[in-house]
């Protein structure tokens, strides 16, 4: 099932969106996707840096699935609307628009397994 997930920083958890529909359907302290897209919408951005007022703008967009061991090679990413306009590694700041597998965590934190292309 592809769904969209996003912080929840009321309920401090994902909420998980189905694709489809936009609703929704479940609040989840942990989640697998797999073939993610990370999204940022950009008008959402700009709303966000226009009011000082959060919104949902950005979730992980992806197919869940169980997670079948952490890959060796995965790096945290994070996304700041006041200083990227993207999902970026928090290392290197490299953007991160795909990944094969994401890990989003309960401590509030996302892994990637970035693509090979």
């Amino acid at each position: 099932m592809k769904v969209e997930v996003y912080k929840n920083l009321h309920k401090q958890c994902w909420s998980v969106r189905d694709n489809k529909t936009g609703k929704v359907i479940d609040h989840v302290r942990n989640i697998h996707l797999k073939d993610a897209t990370l999204v940022v919408r950009q008008s959402g951005r700009e709303k966000v840096l226009r009011e000082r007022k959060k919104n949902v703008h950005a979730f992980v967009k992806g197919e869940i699935t169980t997670i079948g061991g952490v890959p060796i090679e995965i790096c945290e990413v994070a996304y700041n609307p006041y200083k990227n306009t993207t999902f970026i590694e928090k290392v290197s700041g490299e953007p991160i628009h795909t990944a094969k597998n994401v890990f989003l965590t309960s401590l509030g934190s996302v892994y990637v397994e970035k693509n090979n292309d």
